[in-house]
């Protein structure tokens, strides 16, 4: 929002919109039926406290709540079109769900050892293209909107918001490797034990690095276009690439 000259009180609905479909994703990820984990952010998931009925519940009312912020809060009507369009397809099938049904399908198949690991790579970009990158995009993308920018400016939002998510998921990947879980707040070493498509699982720790370092620099290096408000949009993909050492 202030790379594109507008000020943090506007783009809040849309902020909070995001967060609410990040958090309602969170809660479904976590059921039995899915990843089937008991601790996120260090604390007892949500079905583990208030039952599995309760936890679905909870993420479809924050899915609608999202839109209807959203649709009352983020003025003028136009831009406020545009974020639910942003949004949903953020959301939807092509993009957060169809991520997770791919997701879903590789950990329930077998691999062998002699398996392209290119293909492999390819499937799991597009598995977190439409996962965490395509959240992320969405809320770069919702504050440009709200701020009013240009076209050239969202697709700068864009590129940089798609390269995020990918380092995100990268070094998530290497921390559940070797990270914390006192530190992490969720369980560690899940996802390989799952038999989940992941960077460290695919490529090893070093090619994953290696990876996060050239995603980092994409990502700053759209960050460089935006002046001065560009600085902390490098700061943070300088944050996220931290996590990974």
């Amino acid at each position: 929002n202030e790379a594109c000259g507008g000020q943090i009180s506007s783009a809040m609905p849309a902020a909070c919109a995001v967060e609410m479909v990040h958090t309602y994703s969170l809660i479904h990820d976590d059921l039995p039926a899915m990843d089937d984990d008991d601790l996120r952010r260090g604390r007892a998931t949500n079905h583990v406290v208030h039952g599995e009925a309760m936890a679905i519940l909870a993420g479809d009312a924050l899915l609608t709540l999202a839109f209807q912020l959203l649709s009352q809060e983020i003025h003028p009507a136009h831009s406020a079109v545009t974020c639910c369009r942003v949004l949903s397809e953020a959301a939807g099938a092509c993009a957060l769900v169809g991520g997770q049904v791919d997701d879903l399908y590789h950990e329930k198949i077998t691999r062998s050892d002699t398996e392209d690991s290119e293909a492999l790579v390819r499937d799991l970009e597009a598995i977190h293209n439409r996962k965490t990158g395509g959240l992320m995009r969405a809320s770069l993308l919702l504050g440009g909107i709200v701020a009013g920018g240009g076209d050239d400016e969202l697709e700068r939002l864009g590129r940089y918001g798609s390269a995020l998510g990918l380092l995100f998921q990268i070094t998530d990947d290497l921390l559940d490797e070797h990270g914390d879980e006192s530190q992490m707040g969720k369980r560690v070493r899940k996802d390989s034990d799952r038999g989940k498509l992941t960077y460290p699982g695919v490529l090893g720790i070093a090619e994953s690095k290696r990876r996060a370092v050239a995603l980092a620099e994409l990502a700053m290096s759209e960050a460089r276009t935006f002046k001065p408000a560009g600085e902390k949009l490098e700061s943070l993909a300088e944050f996220v690439l931290s996590r990974s050492r």
